[in-house]
C-alpha cells in the first residue's frame, strides 16, 4: 500500500479546523499530522512536519493564506489546497500566483474535498469544477489584456516541443496525469515526465499556473 498523504490543516477558525479533521480522517489514505490558526503558524508547522499538502484557508489574521502559500511554495514544504468561501476574487488569484496547487469552496462535499486532497497528493492540480471556466476566463484577461484581445504565444511557450504544447493543451483542459496518458497514447509515467519538464520551462510552480498559461496563448 501507498503511504498516506500526510495533511497540515491551516484555518483560523478552530471549529471549522476540527470539521475538516474529522472530515479527512474517515480516509484511511489520509492522515492529518497538525493544524495551523494562521498564516504564520501554518509556514512553521509546513517547515516542522513536511506535511505533503497543506489546506489553506486564505483569509487569516496576521500573515494571510497568500504569503503562507508563497513561502511554503518556494520553499518547497509542500503542495497548497486553498480552500475558500469565495469562488472568484483577488484573494483566490493571488493565492493561485502564489503556487498553490488549486483550490476548492468550502462549501464542498466530503467526498469531492477528499478526492482533491488524495490528487494533489500525487502531485495533481485541482480547481473548483463549478469555477474553473471563470477563473481562467479571469486570469486570461488580466494576462493579455482584455477578453477580447488576441492571444500571443509566449516565446517560452514556442521553445516548446511539439508533444511539450500537447501536453501543456491537455493541462489546459484540466487533465490529470492518466488523463493526459490516454489523451496521448503514452504510459503514466511519461506523462508525468513531460509534465515536470513543461512546468520547468515554463517556470510554473502548479499545474494550474500551466493551465493559465495554455489558456492565455490560446491553446484551449
Amino acid at each position: 500500500m501507498s503511504a498516506a498523504v500526510r495533511v497540515l490543516v491551516a484555518d483560523d477558525h478552530a471549529a471549522i479546523r476540527a470539521g475538516l479533521r474529522l472530515m479527512l480522517e474517515t480516509d484511511p489514505a489520509i492522515e492529518v499530522v497538525g493544524e495551523a490558526g494562521d498564516g504564520a503558524a501554518a509556514i512553521r508547522n509546513a517547515r516542522a512536519l513536511r506535511p505533503d499538502v497543506v489546506l489553506m484557508d486564505i483569509r487569516m489574521p496576521g500573515t494571510d493564506g497568500i504569503e503562507a502559500t508563497r513561502v511554503i511554495v518556494e520553499e518547497g514544504l509542500g503542495d497548497v489546497l486553498v480552500l475558500t468561501t469565495f469562488d472568484i476574487d483577488e484573494y483566490v488569484f493571488g493565492a493561485l500566483r502564489a503556487g498553490a496547487a488549486g483550490f476548492l469552496l468550502k462549501s464542498t462535499d466530503a467526498a469531492a474535498l477528499l478526492d482533491a486532497v488524495r490528487r494533489v497528493g500525487a502531485g495533481e492540480g485541482v480547481l473548483a469544477p463549478e469555477v474553473t471556466r471563470r477563473l481562467l476566463t479571469a486570469f486570461v484577461a488580466a494576462d493579455v489584456g482584455g477578453a477580447d484581445a488576441t492571444p500571443e504565444v509566449p516565446v517560452d511557450v514556442l521553445a516548446l516541443t511539439a508533444r511539450e504544447r500537447e501536453v501543456l493543451t491537455c493541462l489546459g483542459r484540466g487533465l490529470s496525469n492518466a488523463d493526459v496518458a490516454t489523451a496521448l497514447g503514452i504510459t503514466e509515467a511519461t506523462a508525468k515526465t513531460h509534465v515536470s519538464r513543461v512546468l520547468t520551462k515554463l517556470g510554473c510552480t502548479s499545474r494550474v499556473q500551466a493551465a493559465i498559461r495554455a489558456r492565455a496563448a490560446g491553446l484551449v
